[in-house]
């Protein structure tokens, strides 16, 4: 028993190593993870203290609590026992199909990634990027919402830049969870997403136990009243019109909603438009060619990053024009479940976007100059853009309808500056290869310019 044993130094140290992580696995960690938790909870609370909805609970679960509650789910459960028969699988094999979904799906929200570092960065790229205008109502229609109430912010999707903007101007509401598509699933951009919380969405699966997964999530945190923004276009518009909204996450919330028990749902219309959409070109090729293929090279990517960072060092940069926001009225679920269908939401929120839609100056001005016979002057452009005002139902961001010569021209100028339209002796007219493009940005005021007379005006707009 006493007899001295030779191990090579190798294997010894192997033996300290076992024994360290073991010792931590036990004592240490568990003691480290409740002191950094505990500070965490503090934070929070104060964080919590300043934002109009709270962090509801649900949102600041551990992912590996929120997998194992949306796998055990009773709906979920029964989903899995089908799928298993219908497919001749064992259902263990089944069961771990669902565990694979529920993994992709459930994020990992982190307070610190979204507030400490998420709100500084959209706020800084949202601003650098565009002069930012809000519409005058948003906040008072926000706090108007019942804070009992699960809002959804339901948006047209125009740009990728919509995540961004939408999560700088909720910030002081509360942490937004967004629904995105396939093109978030990239390793790192995952994690960081996963981290904001965000959770992903595979928009071409047909199969019914995905479905119920992501279905069930959904129910879940809407339940848990957790604010989320989506996407119901089904993704970006590639014509620059509002389509009709498709059923698949509204169904999900209208089917999992009980009136009669539980929270209410309100449902905010978020309009949104640019005087230049990042990838306005991609999106106009892709229509041209039918097809909803965006794939953008990283050297394109990289090379327009480096030409604004020169523009910067030489003082050249000049913002890409107006970004304009605006929350239209809110719709309670509780209200309108009692006499209307998936189908009547669906219209309903659409023209309800479509009555808040804010009208900037590039897609006003190229919807006059396209429907002009020829090359028109300055004070013709104003006399055209002040008739088609007012037979709009909105206004200009920041500006009234008396004053908007200031707020045409910077859009004129950008314009030229671009090439997709050409002055000639102080008259300007549309480039003709660039008549596609034009036609992208008028089509996003059309609904503004044709909107029925029963449609709440949009209220002016003012600068974030």
């Amino acid at each position: 028993m006493m007899r001295t044993v030779e191990l090579p130094l190798w294997f010894f140290v192997l033996i300290v190593l076992f024994a360290a992580v073991t010792f931590a696995s036990h004592f240490l960690f568990p003691s480290v993870r409740w002191f950094f938790r505990r500070r965490l909870e503090r934070a929070v609370a104060k964080l919590n203290e300043r934002l109009t909805r709270p962090i509801e609970p649900f949102k600041l679960a551990r992912r590996y609590d929120m997998i194992q509650r949306l796998i055990y789910d009773p709906e979920v459960t029964q989903a899995i026992v089908d799928h298993a028969e219908a497919n001749d699988l064992p259902e263990n094999v089944a069961f771990e199909q669902a565990r694979r979904y529920a993994r992709e799906i459930v994020p990992s929200f982190s307070a610190f990634a979204y507030f400490g570092f998420g709100i500084r960065a959209a706020r800084w790229l949202a601003n650098t990027l565009y002069d930012v205008r809000t519409g005058v109502d948003n906040d008072s229609r926000l706090k108007a919402v019942s804070p009992d109430a699960t809002v959804v912010f339901v948006m047209n999707h125009r740009s990728n830049m919509d995540y961004v903007l939408v999560t700088y101007l909720a910030a002081q509401s509360s942490a937004l969870s967004y629904a995105v598509g396939e093109w978030a699933r990239i390793w790192p951009l995952s994690r960081l997403i996963k981290s904001m919380g965000a959770y992903f969405i595979r928009r071409r699966s047909r199969g019914l136990l995905y479905r119920k997964v992501l279905a069930r999530y959904v129910q879940m945190a809407t339940q848990g009243g957790v604010t989320q923004a989506i996407f119901p276009e089904g993704g970006l518009t590639v014509d620059g019109k509002l389509k009709p909204l498709k059923m698949g996450l509204l169904s999900y919330v209208v089917e999992g909603f009980d009136p009669d028990a539980g929270r209410d749902v309100v449902f905010v219309p978020v309009a949104i438009n640019y005087d230049r959409v990042l990838e306005d070109r991609v999106l106009v090729a892709a229509h041209q060619r039918g097809d909803r293929r965006f794939g953008a090279r990283i050297s394109v990517v990289m090379g327009f990053i480096l030409r604004m960072v020169w523009q910067k060092i030489r003082g050249r940069y000049t913002r890409f024009g107006i970004a304009g926001v605006s929350f239209g009225a809110p719709l309670s679920l509780r209200e309108h479940a009692s006499n209307g269908s998936i189908e009547d939401l669906a219209a309903d929120l659409k023209d309800r976007i479509a009555a808040t839609m804010p009208i900037v100056g590039v897609p006003l001005l190229a919807r006059v100059l396209l429907e002009a016979d020829g090359p028109m002057t300055r004070d013709a452009l104003h006399d055209a853009v002040a008739d088609a005002l007012s037979r709009a139902r909105g206004t200009p961001p920041g500006v009234s309808r008396d004053s908007f010569r200031g707020f045409l021209n910077r859009a004129l100028g950008l314009m030229t500056k671009r090439g997709v339209i050409l002055e000639d002796n102080s008259t300007w007219r549309v480039a003709e290869d660039e008549r596609p493009l034009l036609q992208f940005y008028a089509n996003s005021v059309d609904v503004m310019l044709t909107v029925e007379d029963d449609v709440t005006p949009n209220a002016a707009t003012a600068k974030s």
